[in-house]
């Protein structure tokens, strides 16, 4: 076993590998950025260094910075986690011509599955089926079209380097794609380093379900089931389960043999995920990508299986072996993992960066969180909006989902709104306890309105009269870049002071932050704190309801910013790549008659 490993990552996944090194006897050593400073995983870590400013361009992207630091350290191996650089095959071969071990698959594997266009390939060379797509790269918006009409829409452009849903735009028709295009190519350019994108059918309505797989410097590769991640938003998961619910056996076995059989055919190692979108139908499934690194949901599997699959990781990179076979893996009971964003969910899920004034862990039996985060920590804008995970099992999936519902009325977390109270809805939703969700339910199924309140936001009982009649008055929120009216019922104003509850401030807070005093107001305001990507508009240009006017970028997702009102772009407040705060005057749109 090595006798010192370097995390080249941060956060959870960072504090994830540390326990792991810890437990193994491993000393390990750390990175971070300067936003990073006060991060649990610096100091848990046995020792931490340094890599540059909060930028990940700057920092945890810095190949040679993080091998400067490996060598200086003394280190035997570098573990990537996932993000950042655990997918970059030039990374996986810096590492190995630094004298080193990289806990991960080959260059050469990285390479095959990095990139989307050869992992289709791989995909059928290996015969297992994959969605009808463009044979390479789209750079025009003109091929685009004509491959929509060729196949219909919807389409999906998809990045061709990376995943979790960065860089991945729906178009339902051929207005969109040009603008659609245009912002894939920049989200993945951003994320991944490269902007080239493709195209792909887009298939209303699946299942997405995905096979763990473990191969080791032997040749020998195994499963260790699956696990349905479909409750989605913007097509990046927010909650993951093992097994699959109500998945045929025949098609639980063939997924398993599909994912085996590509694995073997790259001569595959270490710890890896194949993908698959699984249609309406619950027989047909298409390969989707594969993740060559450890996932974000690893932990369900992990609480099925009984398998560590960080141990396994250094365990196979150090050569030895798994000591697993097949037989050896017996899923046991039901696993649910809930990621713990900071987001807003009754404002279209806007990322919501900041300090976090208290997080307190549930307690009890067969719960664990997973974070990266604790009290008074900041979460940095600059980074993904995931500050943990919260993981339970059960004997069976009612079970399961009856234990995270506790596990979540117990978990405080207060100072920045996050995805709790979505999640906690989420239990409950009579699609999600059937089991009969998909990839689209939350966006397009689900009334998001009635999203129950935090236990620790609730003020104390007490004595109070009759409740007046309620009133009501309608209000434009901008969810999800959409301007929506909703009706708000409240009791009227008493003595020029209204009271109201604090779960009804936060929920008009945050999604108010860009409305800019609502649909009559000439101001149009940035819905959260982040960085302008671009205007689409000059001052001068006249706009109607819903025409684009800018892109806000914060956690690695970009909100469009659309106009309420028609007019006349009369003030631009800022340019391309300005830091913005939440509520800031993007622009002012008089009528077109001033």
């Amino acid at each position: 076993m090595f006798d010192a490993v370097l995390i080249a990552n941060r956060g959870e996944i960072a504090v994830r590998v540390i326990r792991a090194c810890k437990e193994l006897g491993i000393r390990s050593v750390a990175v971070y950025s300067e936003a990073d400073r006060a991060a649990p995983h610096v100091r848990l870590a046995d020792e931490a260094h340094l890599l540059g400013p909060a930028p990940a361009a700057e920092s945890y992207l810095r190949t040679d910075r993080i091998i400067d630091i490996a060598l200086a350290a003394g280190v035997d191996a570098i573990h990537p986690g996932y993000g950042f650089l655990s997918e970059n095959a030039e990374f996986a071969r810096a590492v190995a011509d630094a004298g080193l071990v990289f806990v991960g698959p080959s260059p050469e594997a990285i390479e095959s599955m990095g990139d989307k266009l050869t992992a289709r390939q791989a995909a059928i060379a290996a015969d297992v089926p994959v969605v009808p797509g463009t044979p390479e790269a789209v750079t025009d918006v003109g091929t685009a079209l004509a491959f929509g009409e060729e196949h219909g829409y919807p389409v999906a452009v998809k990045a061709m380097f990376g995943g979790g849903g960065r860089g991945l735009k729906v178009v339902r028709s051929a207005e969109q794609m040009r603008e659609a295009l245009e912002a894939a190519q920049r989200e993945a350019a951003a994320a991944f380093g490269n902007g080239a994108c493709y195209l792909e059918r887009y298939l209303e309505r699946p299942r997405h379900i995905e096979v763990q797989i473990l191969g080791d410097l032997d040749g020998t590769v195994i499963h260790l089931g699956e696990r349905d991640c479909s409750l989605q938003r913007r097509h990046q998961k927010l909650v993951e389960e093992a097994p699959a619910p109500g998945l045929a056996p025949h098609v639980r076995e063939q997924m398993a043999q599909a994912a085996v059989r590509l694995a073997r055919k790259m001569g595959y190692h270490n710890a890896g995920t194949c993908e698959f979108l699984l249609d309406a139908d619950g027989e047909t499934f298409y390969f989707l990508e594969m993740n060559t690194r450890l996932q974000v949901e690893h932990p369900v599997t992990e609480m099925v299986t009984g398998v560590d699959l960080v141990h396994q990781q250094l365990r196979i990179a150090a050569g030895d072996g798994m000591g697993l076979t097949q037989d050896d893996v017996r899923p046991r009971g039901h696993a649910i993992e809930v990621r713990i964003n900071a987001e807003d969910p009754s404002a279209g899920f806007l990322p919501t960066p900041g300090r976090i004034d208290v997080l307190r862990a549930p307690q009890g039996p067969w719960v664990r969180l997973d974070t990266g985060a604790e009290s008074g920590y900041e979460v940095p804008r600059e980074y993904d909006s995931m500050v943990g995970k919260l993981i339970v099992w059960g004997e069976d999936r009612d079970t399961a989902r009856r234990r995270m519902r506790r596990a979540l009325d117990e978990t405080v977390l207060t100072g920045i709104e996050s995805t709790l109270p979505f999640h906690a809805l989420a239990m409950e939703h009579e699609q999600f306890a059937a089991g009969t969700h998909a990839t689209t339910s939350v966006e397009a199924e689900w009334d998001l309105s009635e999203l129950p309140e935090r236990p620790e936001a609730a003020e104390p009982a007490a004595a109070a009269p009759a409740a007046p009649a309620l009133r009501s008055r309608e209000v434009e929120l901008l969810l999800n870049g959409v301007p929506t009216l909703i009706t708000v019922y409240g009791a009227p104003v008493e003595n020029g002071t209204a009271t109201a509850s604090r779960s009804g401030r936060r929920r008009s807070g945050r999604a108010g932050g860009g409305a800019g005093g609502g649909a009559d107001s000439p101001e149009l305001r940035a819905p959260m704190q982040g960085t302008v990507i671009k205007y689409a508009v000059e001052v001068g240009d006249t706009v109607s309801p819903g025409d684009l006017v800018a892109v806000v970028e914060a956690m690695k997702m970009e909100t469009p910013v659309v106009a309420r009102r028609a007019g006349t772009i009369t003030h631009i407040g800022f340019s391309a790549g300005d830091a913005v705060e939440s509520g800031a005057v993007l622009a002012r749109i008089e009528d077109a008659a001033r």
